[in-house]
């Protein structure tokens, strides 16, 4: 292993020689309180950055066993550290020259904590992962203004951000704590035949859009209706209350702009722990609990839609149906079948996003259509056949159909951001107005078919040897030769998921491809490799921006792939 000396003499000796000279200060660098590793360098100044890591023992880091003792502790010091380093790197990070010189940025993280590669810990050494923009003019080197960042800046940082003494305690330990103990609220929702748990003061409204912080001007904190309201005694934070969403089939009403969709969003995310000072942070659902819309111009491969969808013209089967341009009716019934097939516990449903054919028939278009000319049955047909046959919950926003009241077992109204029981209300209003209109879902919900992908179907080639990845927003994801539109997997936070989910489609093929497995049984076989051995078994490199996903996402982004095939 070279020394920190060494590293500054070959910088001043690259210096104004040819950027791809860089090449060069690729290893391991020993400094006085760290190991720098170069583990890529940049062939270019517009190129993709330089990739590092330090490995900082623990006899210098100091952070005490306590703060890491069990995987939700791990997680939360592992996500504070990230965070704190990419803070203090933006301070250090400057315009040195072309491209991306001067560049030094660790991993972001949104408001979500969960499993990254970008930083590791144990009871010998705090690793961290991260990158650095070679400075250049043109194409020489800026050999100096390099050894600044390496051999001065970067030490600062290190300081700064990744040792103890050098933190504060205190939020350390809530951070810690506050991960761990919704952890364990979660692990207590199924004992308690819940699938959500919202805390009383929660901030569910955003800042924007694009923007995922907590609203801060005229907020209304949540409070939960008292025939509603739960607690928990956690290890940590004591007694939390709030409101439960019990399994069932729950109706989100209300008026326009009163808080549906922003609770419906709260606990879609809740299947991820959020940062103290989120205001969503006590918010926490079922981790298979996953969000469906319709998709219209989404592609289908062979997915058994016949407890939707039957009879179509032309007599198209819908036992294994396929389409390159779905309609909105037949992609919502796509996304929850494919939900189920990898074992989905709750679907959560907003109208707003909703196929309107798909959720609702009243009784006088049915009159006009008689259903041997109407494929589609409607979700509030069978949603209480999904629950009875398989267990599957639903959260639903409705406040357009009073239809949903009958089979409904919980009825929430928001208004003014505030929740309301009304549960008594809605049914005695569906006792006294009756429905006429006739069911339509038969007794059972169906049965949920899995299928077997053709591996050789899924290909990151481009017909090279290795594969083409390309992640620029969550929306998106290059895969060799086309891209996956992901915009309707709405439980996407990061690219680094998306960077994840592209490997581990890759990993699946490679490693699994030749035994035939069903989808679930495929998925099921990637998502225990990854709980046992970490994120980095997906690349053949340490990758600083890999984060965790579920088996939900994963299988999405494989579903929308156009080239999938079935057999």
């Amino acid at each position: 292993m070279k020394s920190q000396a060494q590293l500054s003499a070959l910088l001043f000796e690259l210096d104004s020689r040819g950027y791809k000279a860089y090449k060069q200060i690729k290893g391991e660098y020993s400094f006085e309180d760290f190991t720098l590793i170069i583990d890529y360098v940049q062939g270019d100044p517009f190129a993709a950055p330089t990739q590092c890591s330090v490995i900082i023992p623990q006899a210098i880091a100091k952070f005490s066993e306590d703060l890491y003792s069990t995987l939700s502790r791990e997680i939360a010091l592992r996500d504070y550290l990230s965070r704190q380093f990419a803070q203090v790197a933006k301070e250090y990070s400057g315009f040195r020259g072309t491209g991306k010189s001067g560049l030094i940025q660790g991993i972001e993280p949104a408001q979500e904590v969960f499993e990254r590669t970008a930083v590791f810990i144990d009871d010998q050494d705090v690793e961290v992962r991260f990158w650095v923009g070679l400075p250049a003019k043109g194409r020489s080197i800026l050999g100096r203004q390099a050894e600044e960042m390496l051999c001065y800046d970067l030490p600062q940082i290190i300081k700064k951000s990744l040792l103890y003494s050098s933190l504060d305690g205190e939020a350390i330990q809530k951070h810690v704590e506050t991960i761990e103990d919704a952890d364990w609220i979660r692990s207590e929702l199924d004992k308690r035949g819940l699938v959500s748990f919202i805390a009383n003061g929660s901030i569910l409204p955003r800042r924007s859009g694009v923007d995922a912080r907590p609203l801060t001007d005229n907020v209304v904190p949540f409070e939960a209706p008292p025939d509603l309201e739960v607690s928990f005694d956690c290890p940590n934070h004591g007694t939390i209350k709030g409101m439960a969403i019990s399994k069932g089939i729950t109706l989100i009403v209300g008026g326009g702009y009163h808080g549906k969709s922003t609770l419906l969003k709260a606990v879609e995310l809740g299947v991820y722990n959020h940062v103290p000072g989120d205001g969503r942070e006590w918010v926490i659902t079922d981790a298979n609990a996953v969000k469906v819309r319709s998709e219209d111009g989404r592609s289908i491969a062979s997915v058994d839609i016949s407890p939707f969808i039957n009879h179509l013209p032309q007599g198209q089967s819908t036992q294994q149906f396929c389409s390159n341009n779905a309609s909105g009716s037949t992609s919502q019934a796509t996304n929850i079948i494919e939900a189920l097939e990898v074992g989905a516990t709750t679907l959560l449903l907003d109208e707003d996003t909703s196929a309107t054919n798909f959720m609702i028939r009243d009784r006088r278009m049915q009159q006009l259509i008689q259903k041997d000319k109407e494929p589609i049955t409607p979700f509030v047909d069978k949603v209480r056949q999904l629950y009875k046959d398989h267990g599957v919950s639903t959260v639903l926003v409705m406040g357009g159909s009073g239809d949903y009241f009958d089979v409904a077992s919980t009825v929430i109204a928001m208004e003014n951001f505030q929740p309301h029981d009304v549960t008594a209300e809605a049914k005695k209003i569906a006792a006294i107005h009756k429905n006429e209109r006739l069911l339509e879902g038969g007794e059972a919900f169906g049965d949920i078919t899995p299928r077997i992908p053709v591996t050789a179907s899924i290909d990151a080639s481009r017909g090279k040897r290795s594969v083409t990845i390309k992640v620029r927003d969550t929306d998106a994801l290059g895969f060799g030769t086309e891209d996956i539109q992901l915009g309707g997997v709405e439980q996407l936070v990061e690219t680094s998921q998306l960077r994840a989910i592209a490997l581990g489609i890759i990993y699946g093929k490679e490693k699994y491809g030749e035994k035939n497995l069903a989808l679930h049984e495929l998925l099921e076989k990637i998502m225990v490799d990854i709980e046992a051995e970490g994120l980095d078994i997906l690349s053949e490199y340490p990758q600083a921006d890999l984060a965790y996903f579920r088996r939900f996402e994963l299988v999405a982004a494989l579903n929308r792939l156009r080239t999938l095939q079935i057999q």
